[in-house]
């Protein structure tokens, strides 16, 4: 697979606890995850290639991501009953609607729809 020059390749996020963190967005997202080491997991089917980093020597600042949803409702109520955080709710900007949460390791993120 090529890569495209420039493009978005890789997004890593602080793992803290990698156990909660792997559980919470497999239950809201149905992601899976590969192991690499006791401190570092990466998503398997995530859209993008990435990784969490639970090393807190390692870990990198927290970068704020934006997830597409065909349902912004039922991914709010997901992220809701798996243990995340809103931390704005539904709002409107010119192109769609989104709202941000954190997850179990204090991530913030992002969903929006065009929907």
């Amino acid at each position: 697979m090529s890569k495209n020059h420039h493009s978005i390749d890789y997004v890593e996020f602080p793992g803290g606890d990698l156990s909660a963190t792997k559980a919470f967005y497999s239950k809201a997202f149905g992601w899976t995850f590969i192991d690499y080491g006791p401190d570092y997991a990466a998503p398997a089917n995530a859209g993008l290639d990435g990784g969490f980093q639970a090393d807190p020597d390692e870990a990198p600042e927290k970068p704020l991501v934006i997830l597409y949803s065909n349902a912004l409702e039922q991914s709010l109520a997901a992220v809701e009953a798996n243990g995340g955080k809103i931390t704005r709710t539904i709002f409107e900007f010119p192109g769609g609607r989104r709202f941000h949460f954190t997850d179990p390791s204090g991530n913030e993120l992002a969903v929006w729809s065009d929907q």
